[in-house]
């Protein structure tokens, strides 16, 4: 249950009330709508399927792993899947590494979603044992799936390209600049970040 809209009002009011240029940007563009996904071993599946692909495909695959494995999408009928079965649905050798990586770490019980650790950055570096999940992965997952308001893709070009335009900066900042200007914002900056992509492209800022 990703951040709920009362929780992104919030934090906005609590990050609004320190920087100028946000509470400016917000009477402009207003608060942004909630993104939410499902938690779960399945979005992270879905994450995988999506990489590097369109939405159309990766929809197309989606569905015809759906066909193949059942509506629950069960990780013990991917692992006993054969390599042509899941080729036919889709599934390039590279990503039934991935998939076969995160269905048997579930499995093993070594990933357990419903009990990933309290803590964001352990929970980042048990998300990235999954082969293909890397640290933006894991921090999406962890930001729209389980609504951590602290969470903050740094390395995110739309969170770089948003901060530039919100704090009318000359260039778009890297990872380690992006990081340490929201650095004050902490616990919110969960819903700095949703903010960053409702304004990044926003004409009127």
């Amino acid at each position: 249950m990703g951040l709920n809209a009362e929780a992104i009002r919030n934090g906005l009011d609590v990050i609004a009330g320190q920087e100028p240029a946000i509470a400016r940007a917000l009477a402009i563009a207003g608060y942004p709508e909630p993104r939410i996904r499902s938690t779960g071993y399945a979005t992270l599946l879905r994450t995988i399927v999506g990489q590097q692909v369109s939405v159309a495909a990766a929809s197309a695959v989606w569905k015809r792993l759906e066909d193949f494995l059942g509506p629950d999408l069960a990780p013990e009928r991917l692992l006993a899947a054969e390599f042509d079965e899941l080729r036919a649905c889709g599934l390039s050798r590279q990503k039934q590494g991935y998939a076969r990586s995160l269905c048997e770490l579930v499995v093993n019980g070594e990933i357990d979603f419903a009990a990933l650790p309290a803590d964001d950055e352990d929970a980042i570096v048990q998300l990235t044992r999954i082969k293909g999940i890397g640290r933006w992965s894991a921090e999406i997952y962890l930001l729209f799936a389980e609504g951590r308001p602290d969470i903050w893709p740094a390395g995110d070009l739309g969170v770089q390209a948003g901060l530039q335009r919100l704090l009318a900066l000359p260039e778009r900042p890297g990872e380690k600049e992006a990081r340490a200007l929201a650095e004050n914002w902490r616990p919110h900056r969960g819903a700095a970040a949703i903010f960053t992509w409702h304004c990044y492209d926003n004409p009127a800022l």
